[in-house]
């Protein structure tokens, strides 16, 4: 099941992704040409409210070209650990600051073209500040009960998948 990689010729260097194509030797003896995207490991955070709701932020994704509900995110920043970067993203995108954090689980998103690596945090005793999004986020936050988060899923008001796993980490705690 292994394939060989043989060489790799670097098609793009952006600030976000990298792009490289990867010539690979399959167990039959056939070469193949895999396209893969580089990205830099990401956290994502469910923010636990006392009021048993989750903190979602909304803002436009222009790879599909519509606002998407999703959990707050971000790339970890080189040298930066997991929990950190959460922290800092959570703070960025809502304002919000937690004195609990767990980890939920990690995942890739979408391994059949890029390697990216997602870590989940659950954040707990939320306390409102200032906001610090990128100059180029626009984020807007929206509070759920976890009946409105499933029913967003199921009316396909959630469709990122990221967001959908949430739910089903916190849903297994019991929350």
């Amino acid at each position: 099941m292994n394939e060989k990689h043989l060489h790799s010729e670097q098609i793009y260097n952006g600030r976000i992704l990298n792009l490289r194509k990867d010539t690979v030797l399959l167990t039959n003896g056939k070469q193949a040409t895999r396209e893969i995207i580089e990205h830099d490991p990401a956290v994502v955070i469910i923010a636990y409210d006392t009021n048993k709701t989750i903190r979602l932020v909304k803002q436009y994704r222009t790879p599909v070209q519509k606002v998407l509900l999703e959990a707050p995110a971000g790339i970890i920043n080189k040298g930066e650990r997991p929990l950190n970067a959460a922290k800092r993203e959570l703070q960025e995108e809502t304002g919000l600051t937690a004195t609990h954090w767990t980890p939920l689980g990690e995942a890739y998103p979408a391994p059949g073209f890029c390697n990216e690596y997602l870590y989940f945090f659950l954040a707990q005793d939320l306390q409102q500040g200032p906001t610090n999004p990128d100059e180029d986020e626009f984020l807007e936050q929206v509070s759920l009960s976890m009946a409105k988060y499933q029913h967003h899923i199921q009316t396909k008001q959630i469709i990122d998948a990221k967001t959908i796993l949430s739910f089903f980490y916190i849903k297994e705690l019991g929350l």
